[in-house]
């Protein structure tokens, strides 16, 4: 009898995640889950068919570099299940407008017409979320229903992972999240870049000029895997 996974996701996420979603945390927050996209349909966010859209734009054998947030955007049509993101036609957040203006200053790129960061997923930028879900207007208002546990496996699946991963983490809080992937005095085969949110509350005490995109890109090469095109189309 094959056992009961309470989420559809991609194939190597779920090989790697099953024996996790046997715990009992995870039947709580799926009857939590349910029950938010009954009863506040339209005002639960992302669209329950994109809650796990970084997982099937990035497979776990994909993925080269992951970059933390906190939980999705709270604004009508915002949040499609990659952190920072937004869709094509959907106005770029100040965040995001932030972590633009970092990539243009880092490698001259022409700022983007649109804010979705597709296609950086596609070429293994896991966008993750601590929180996959949240209520319009409230953030962090699914926060500690379970989503944390469940996203601090799938860090720790990464970290288990011979194959290097770059961390980027900007804020305290995505620094928390990954406090376990390099401890002190300990070598790891893992990257770590840090720097603060970019929110425009904090942006300017640390994120403008951290020159993660080329860092990045520079840690790829010496690890022999390919760059990321950061340019959105």
């Amino acid at each position: 009898m094959k056992p009961f996974i309470p989420f559809i996701l991609e194939s190597s996420w779920l090989k790697q995640l099953e024996k996790e979603l046997q715990e009992p945390y995870l039947l709580e927050l799926v009857s939590f889950i349910e029950k938010e996209y009954s009863f506040n349909a339209g005002i639960t966010f992302p669209p329950k068919d994109l809650i796990f859209n970084a997982f099937f734009q990035t497979p776990f054998n994909q993925v080269k570099v992951v970059i933390v947030g906190q939980d999705p955007y709270h604004g009508p049509g915002q949040a499609h299940g990659l952190c920072f993101s937004v869709p094509k036609g959907i106005k770029s957040p100040p965040s995001l407008q932030n972590i633009f203006k970092e990539l243009e200053s880092d490698l001259q790129l022409t700022p983007p017409t649109h804010g979705s960061l597709l296609s950086w997923a596609r070429q293994g930028v896991l966008l993750l979320n601590a929180t996959l879900t949240v209520s319009q207007g409230e953030p962090l208002s699914h926060h500690g229903k379970g989503w944390e546990r469940f996203t601090d496996h799938v860090i720790q699946k990464l970290e288990e992972r011979e194959d290097p991963v770059v961390f980027v983490l900007w804020g305290k809080s995505a620094q928390d999240k990954c406090r376990h992937v390099k401890k002190e005095g300990i070598p790891s085969r893992h990257h770590i870049l840090t720097a603060a949110h970019p929110s425009p509350l904090s942006a300017h005490q640390g994120f403008f000029g951290c020159r993660h995109f080329s860092k990045i890109n520079e840690l790829l090469i010496q690890l022999g895997k390919s760059p990321i095109d950061w340019q959105l189309d």
